[in-house]
């Protein structure tokens, strides 16, 4: 069963998400929108809390529109909540959701600066920032403190990019 499985372990659905992730990558934002909306039909509203967080999360990234992305970040950053606080789940499941936080609120921050809601967008970099144990110390981790440390110098300059952080790539569940 998929959602017993560890995601590094061969999960078919973090597989199909994994290669949504490269069409997006490799310029193919409508493909990639497309693989991860079927994705979400099937894993559905009330599936498995890794799926509905990973697909939602990168989903996200390929929106045209901004409050249509903050309406899948918010998506993800709720899935990941099921997840970390049920008692019941597997610790790998939930280790991969909490290494998920600083982009989650890192992203949800950018959304809010496209929207021009600073307050928001300050909630939630401070919200990254205190999620920062979960990263590991490799690149990803310093893209995504690097990403946190940009988009809080724009705000204090009260320029920030319309564009949000350029940061590194989304995580990927350990």
């Amino acid at each position: 069963m998929a959602e017993e499985q560890d995601p590094a372990s061969g999960d078919a659905v973090m597989a199909r998400a994994g290669q949504a992730v490269m069409l997006h990558r490799a310029g193919d934002r409508e493909e990639a929108r497309n693989r991860f909306l079927e994705l979400w039909d099937e894993v559905g509203e009330s599936g498995d809390p890794l799926h509905r967080c990973t697909i939602a999360h990168y989903l996200a990234d390929t929106q045209d529109d901004p409050a249509d992305e903050l309406d899948w970040d918010l998506r993800a950053l709720e899935a990941a909540a099921t997840l970390t606080d049920r008692p019941a789940a597997g610790e790998d499941r939930s280790q991969a959701v909490r290494a998920f936080y600083p982009a989650l609120h890192l992203n949800l921050a950018a959304d809010y600066v496209r929207l021009g809601k600073e307050a928001e967008a300050r909630a939630h970099l401070t919200a990254s920032r205190a999620a920062f144990g979960a990263l590991s110390e490799d690149a990803h981790g310093a893209g995504i403190r690097s990403a946190v440390d940009r988009l809080e110098r724009q705000l204090q300059a009260g320029s920030p990019s319309s564009r949000g952080p350029a940061g590194p790539p989304h995580p990927r569940p350990a």
